[in-house]
């Protein structure tokens, strides 16, 4: 067991709970297993999500992006919407979207956001997402109309867009068995906005699949269980520290590399332990600073 009083964890006991998180183990879990406190591991997960969201912003830029894919992932922390009250709605309480871009080439996911589904965090999701490739590129999203405005506010006319959208139908036994059961895709629906798409790149194939990945991964996006996030703070941590994981440290079945090396934005596949050697110096930085200033 792990002195869990100790003021800092050492690096790998550090890298232990990182790849419990990131293998979709619940903070309890992880703590069961590791030894080490319900806050400490908390802490440790809010503090590692801001360093891998501030190096992911940094390294994601002039990226040479070509098919891009968009769509949004529900959630919620706290509760869901409708038993929210006003008061814990201010406070993060809700349904909780996370918008996410994937390179249909790379699989590299170059940006998120948590949010609203609404058109302003459309607008600031197509936004960061446009600064960060470096020519023209092909769009393909749902039907869900926040995007149209997105998409005109960031990219203009410089952009091939279209828009993918399914048409399900009832599963065939509709009864009470079959109240979880996804409903079937019985056609497809495609329309060109703006540009000219290759249609036959027109697909939301791969994010969707993503989207699979993060409820596979991340305990807090499994549905019918108790294991939803308490703090909307904690829940963008452990989308940053997720993505991480995924563009970095591990290895695509297709590509046989990792999406950032696919990219070109690293030639090596991280570790948990490059994971931990960025909060560390972050720490070191910090410290620094504090001891010019004193």
């Amino acid at each position: 067991m792990h002195n869990t009083r100790m003021n800092r964890l050492d690096n790998a006991t550090r890298s232990t709970v990182i790849r419990c998180l990131v293998e979709g183990t619940s903070i309890r879990a992880t703590v069961r297993m590791t030894g080490v406190a319900k806050k400490t591991v908390m802490r440790l997960l809010c503090e590692i999500g801001e360093v891998c969201r501030e190096v992911q912003d940094v390294m994601f830029r002039g990226l040479a992006c070509r098919r891009l894919q968009l769509d949004e992932i529900w959630s919620f922390c706290g509760a869901k919407e409708k038993h929210s009250s006003p008061e814990k709605k201010a406070q993060g309480w809700g349904d909780v979207w996370t918008w996410v871009a994937i390179d249909a080439d790379t699989k590299l996911v170059p940006s998120w956001l948590v949010g609203k589904r609404d058109s302003g965090c459309a607008i600031e999701f197509v936004n960061d997402l446009a600064a960060r490739v470096s020519h023209r590129v092909q769009i393909t999203t749902d039907g869900h109309r926040p995007y149209l405005v997105g998409i005109e506010n960031a990219f203009g006319a410089d952009v091939d867009y279209a828009v993918l959208v399914k048409i399900y139908g009832k599963p065939i036994q509709a009864d009470n068995e079959t109240r979880y059961s996804p409903a079937e895709c019985i056609g497809i629906d495609t329309k060109i906005i703006s540009g000219d798409p290759d249609m036959d790149h027109v697909s939301t194939s791969y994010i969707e699949r993503q989207n699979l990945t993060m409820r596979m991964q991340m305990r807090r996006f499994t549905r019918l269980t108790n294991a939803f996030s308490k703090k909307l703070e904690n829940h963008g941590a452990a989308i940053a520290l997720h993505y991480m994981n995924y563009n970095f440290c591990r290895v695509h079945q297709t590509l046989r590399i990792t999406p950032a090396m696919a990219a070109g934005v690293t030639d090596r596949i991280w570790d948990a332990e490059d994971v931990v050697r960025l909060l560390e110096a972050k720490e070191d930085a910090k410290r620094k600073t504090a001891a010019k200033s004193a």
